[in-house]
């Protein structure tokens, strides 16, 4: 690399224009040109820190191509497309708890492009939980995972934005047909779930449902997903759980 190309990329690295709120973003994310900086650390998958640039407007993003996913017993390949799944269910929720994510072609393929968060990366879960002014949005997360049937919800797949704001990440490993949900969130068990919550759960219309998922799972995780829905909203309170065993590890 020339140190004209490495003084490039960290340019790409400091000059993010666009953030998750803009009307562009996501547009962006789908179609600017993807340069590659690396692979992120500590990352059982293929997982790319990229910047996404369209004219003036950039973006850092994380890829994650379908060509870099270790194979699962339990999961077929093609994780990117619960990334999307999850993104746009919450979308669909009014939730802006999951960094915008799309589909798309990159360098190694198609894959999932999740606008990056620049985040406190000392602070996870355990740090925030209780701390006043998050409970909100603790509680979307984890009525989204419920929904989501997360099964690797790690108290460090929440980030704190360097602006304070929480997001969800790492969501290749929902919308499992069987129940397999496996969270460190287990603080709320038996509280009832905030109304507006359940109002936003029992809004959503199995045709948007089926429009805006349909091309990422297959139908018997879309049926498993109704019969999830129809679950939270009829229980009204956040699940427990008796064996103490439903948790990821490592915790963080």
């Amino acid at each position: 690399m020339t140190d004209g190309e490495g003084s490039r990329e960290l340019q790409d690295l400091l000059d993010a224009n666009v953030g998750p709120d803009d009307a562009g973003v996501v547009e962006l994310l789908r179609l600017g040109e993807v340069t590659v900086h690396g692979r992120m650390p500590w990352s059982s998958n293929g997982t790319f820190l990229v910047t996404v640039r369209d004219g003036d407007d950039r973006v850092q993003a994380i890829y994650k191509p379908e060509a870099g996913e270790r194979p699962l017993w339990d999961f077929p390949p093609g994780l990117w497309r619960r990334e999307v799944a999850t993104w746009r269910l919450a979308r669909l929720l009014g939730w802006p708890v999951v960094p915008p994510t799309v589909e798309r072609q990159g360098p190694a393929g198609v894959g999932s492009v999740q606008l990056y968060v620049p985040a406190r990366y000392e602070e996870h879960y355990f740090t925030v939980l209780g701390v006043e002014g998050h409970r909100a949005e603790l509680e979307q997360i984890c009525v989204l995972d419920l929904l989501c049937n997360n099964t690797d919800r790690k108290g460090g797949h929440v980030l704190v934005g360097t602006d304070g704001r929480l997001w969800g990440i790492d969501h290749g490993l929902n919308f499992h047909v069987e129940p397999k949900l496996r969270t460190v969130m287990w603080d709320f068990a038996g509280e009832a779930i905030p109304a507006a919550l359940l109002d936003a759960v029992t809004a959503l219309r199995p045709e948007d449902i089926a429009t805006e998922l349909g091309g990422l799972l297959d139908p018997d995780e879309l049926a498993a997903l109704d019969e999830r829905i129809a679950l939270v909203v009829g229980h009204r309170r956040f699940p427990t759980d008796p064996t103490g065993r439903r948790v990821p590890w490592p915790l963080v």
